[in-house]
Formats: structure tokens, sequence, C-alpha cells
């Protein structure tokens, strides 16, 4: 995977471990940073690693 390439919600879901529904359910409550292109969620990797790394000092 390219560090700039955009994942889908199935592609995260794989990448944080967890299932889609919670991925669904932070999109929902703007927990996880999130691109919506032509009606469909993606999500950049360096976004989701910073994301990851700042709440793991939380």
């Amino acid at each position: 995977m390219f560090i700039n390439e955009l994942m889908t919600i199935e592609d995260l879901a794989a990448y944080l471990k967890v299932s889609r529904r919670t991925i669904y359910e932070w999109l929902k409550l703007n927990k996880v940073p999130a691109l919506k292109i032509v009606g469909q969620w993606r999500f950049k990797r360096e976004q989701i690693d910073a994301w990851m790394e700042q709440h793991a000092h939380a």
C-alpha cells in the first residue's frame, strides 16, 4: 500500500483490525479523519497514522 493511497472503509477496518461497524460509528462521531469523495468515504494513510499516534498518547 502506498503512503498516499486512499483507503476504503474495508481497507481501514483491516488496517486498524476493527469492524466496519466501528469505522462507521467513528465517522458518525467525527472521531476519525476522513474524506467524502463522490458519496464514498476515503482515508489517507498518513492522516490515519498521525491520528493513531495522537490518540496513543492521550
